[in-house]
C-alpha cells in the first residue's frame, strides 16, 4: 500500500521550493502526496472563510500516516501551518521538518533560514490527562484559538505537564542532508516512530 503523506507549508511564499520537494517525493513507487492545491483554488477556500480551509485541511489529511512541514523564511508565522501541524498530531501523524530555503526558486534565488515552527507549539495535559493546545506569541504563550483542545488520551505519566512541539520531531536541510536521496528514510522514520 502506497504511504501517504501530507506536506504543510507557507503557500504564498514557498510553493515552489515545496514543489521540488513534493515532485522529488512522488516520483518514486508506492508513493501519495497531500495538501498540494492550485493557487485559484486555494484563494477560493479561503475567500468561503476560516471552517472551510479547517474542512479542506482535514480532509487533506484523512489517510496520511505521516506530515511534512516544509520549512521556510516565514513558516513559523503561519496559523495554518500551526493548525495542521496541531491536526497531525491529534490524528498521530508521524512529524518532521525540513528546511527548504536553500532551495532556489524559479528566479535562481534561495531564502533565509526560517524559525523551527515546532518551537512555537506547545501541549499541555492536565492533570485529568485533558490536553490543550498553546502557540507562543511574541514571548507569551496562549491558547491556540484555532485548535485548542486535544482529543488523544494519554499515559498517566504525562499528566500535568507541558510539552513544547519541538522535542517531538526531528529536523532536516533539504540541501544539506540530501533530502533529494533521503526523504523517504525521513518518512520512514517518522512514521514508525508514533506506530504508523
Amino acid at each position: 500500500m502506497a504511504r501517504r503523506v501530507f506536506f504543510s507549508f507557507h503557500y504564498e511564499r514557498d510553493v515552489w521550493r515545496a514543489m521540488i520537494v513534493r515532485n522529488s517525493w512522488i516520483t518514486k513507487p508506492d508513493r501519495e502526496a497531500a495538501g498540494f492545491i492550485d493557487a485559484a483554488e486555494f484563494e477560493e477556500i479561503k475567500r468561503k472563510g476560516d471552517l472551510a480551509v479547517k474542512n479542506w485541511i482535514n480532509k487533506q489529511l484523512n489517510g496520511t500516516s505521516v506530515t511534512v512541514v516544509l520549512i521556510g523564511y516565514e513558516t513559523y508565522l503561519r496559523k495554518w501551518v500551526r493548525y495542521e501541524i496541531v491536526k497531525s498530531f491529534d490524528k498521530g501523524n508521524g512529524q518532521l521538518g525540513v528546511f527548504i530555503h536553500k532551495i532556489r526558486n524559479r528566479d535562481g534565488y534561495t531564502d533565509w533560514k526560517g524559525k523551527n515552527p515546532f518551537e512555537y507549539l506547545l501541549l499541555s495535559i492536565d492533570k485529568y490527562g485533558r490536553g490543550k493546545y498553546y502557540e507562543l506569541d511574541g514571548k507569551r504563550w496562549r491558547l491556540f484559538e484555532e485548535y485548542p483542545n486535544c482529543s488523544r488520551r494519554f499515559n498517566p505519566k504525562f499528566w500535568g505537564g507541558n510539552y513544547q512541539f519541538s522535542n517531538f520531531y526531528e529536523l532536516y536541510d533539504w540541501i544539506d542532508d540530501n533530502g533529494y536521496n533521503n526523504i523517504g528514510n525521513w518518512i520512514e522514520k517518522a512514521a514508525k516512530q508514533v506506530g504508523r
